[in-house]
């Protein structure tokens, strides 16, 4: 497990509530080296099973919303055991103590649940998982292990008020709308845990927010880049390039920049990805694969029909051509500009708010927005 991962309260936990306990026969874990999933049975060979099982990486255990038969991988993975790693940096984050009672918005295999059970208590965690399926396998598998947690099958982006109040809330899948029904049911001083992005990319940051004394907001930090499967409610909507771009991407305005790929793009979980996204919402991009020293960036809007394409090449101006209502290449850059203007932060120096209203991304204070 990477280094600072476990801290040493986790420790028994992590030694008492192994993750092979809540894998099924069949997964499909992430392998490193080959960057690529891998089918692999206990019945076949029980020796890669648990290796996968015990090692630091992400295990897929469903496709396509549990539609997928066979055993090729499906075309969207869509419940998953996460990298220790990852866990329990959020474990840490979310800094629970005794007495406390946690909320934890899908339970997948029941992992999370079951270390969060091994240190408070079962009677002390609410999971809630909205596939059928998938919560009545875990809440299996939480039984049997001695751990019987109450996992309820329901839309967890509503919370459970049936529950409230929580002093801790943790989200497993990734967001783009975090919402105010986990501050109603959350305690003054509570802490709201979750991974948070925006339809830019598949990227997201740990938001760690403290309800407020009043328990009408909760705002804080992000802790650093994770990348998790989205809620079914808030996944990235469908972009059918050909709605886009009906001729030739040269019937776009063309122009060009001097911002080059290394510098836009960063590499994976770059900041400047992320806070690009921040400022231009409601738009997707698109990266592709390089082909001959030059890289195609694609921008979608999710408003209307507007688009980018940004052609990066090597040792030459980056060819841009854009249609449209918006310059989504523009907001882009500006974006890009405005970060490198800031001196570059950093995630941690980036927070959010979340009231009745929505929620508002800021730099180092809540009064310092994002600018859109």
């Amino acid at each position: 497990m990477s280094r600072g991962a476990l801290t040493p309260e986790w420790a028994p936990a992590f030694t008492a509530v192994p993750r092979s306990s809540f894998l099924p026969d069949l997964i499909w874990p992430w392998d490193m080296e080959t960057g690529q999933g891998v089918l692999v049975s206990r019945t076949d060979d029980p020796e890669a099973w648990y290796g996968y099982a015990d090692s630091d990486v992400p295990v897929v255990t469903q496709w396509d919303d549990g539609k997928h038969t066979g055993t090729d991988p499906g075309t969207v993975s869509t419940s998953s055991a996460s990298m220790p790693s990852v866990v329990f940096r959020m474990l840490a984050d979310l800094d629970v103590k005794p007495g406390h009672r946690v909320l934890e918005i899908g339970t997948g295999t029941g992992w999370n649940a079951a270390l969060l059970a091994h240190r408070l208590g079962p009677e002390d965690v609410v999971s809630v998982e909205l596939d059928s399926g998938v919560a009545a396998d875990a809440r299996t598998a939480l039984n049997l292990f001695g751990l019987p947690v109450s996992v309820v099958t329901g839309d967890g982006l509503r919370g459970y008020a049936e529950g409230a109040p929580y002093d801790r809330v943790i989200a497993t899948c990734g967001l783009r709308s975090i919402p105010y029904a986990w501050v109603e049911q959350s305690r003054p001083g509570g802490i709201i845990l979750t991974p948070w992005g925006t339809h830019y990319s598949n990227g997201d940051a740990v938001a760690r927010l403290v309800v407020g004394d009043d328990g009408k907001s909760a705002s804080g930090l992000f802790t650093g880049p994770v990348e998790f499967m989205k809620a079914r409610a808030q996944r990235q909507p469908l972009v059918r390039h050909a709605e886009y771009v009906t001729g030739s991407v040269a019937d776009g305005d063309a122009s060009s920049s001097t911002v080059t790929e290394e510098q836009f793009l960063g590499g994976r979980f770059s900041v400047q990805d992320f806070v690009v996204g921040l400022c231009v919402r409601d738009c997707v991009r698109v990266v592709a694969d390089r082909d001959e020293g030059t890289r195609a960036v694609w921008f979608y809007g999710l408003t209307d029909l507007s688009w980018a394409c940004a052609q990066f090449r090597d040792q030459a101006a980056t060819r841009v051509w854009q249609s449209g209502s918006r310059r989504l290449w523009d907001e882009s850059e500006a974006a890009y500009h405005w970060w490198t203007g800031q001196g570059r932060p950093g995630l941690a120096r980036f927070g959010t708010t979340v009231d009745r209203n929505g929620e508002r991304v800021w730099l180092d204070s809540p009064d310092n927005p994002v600018p859109a």
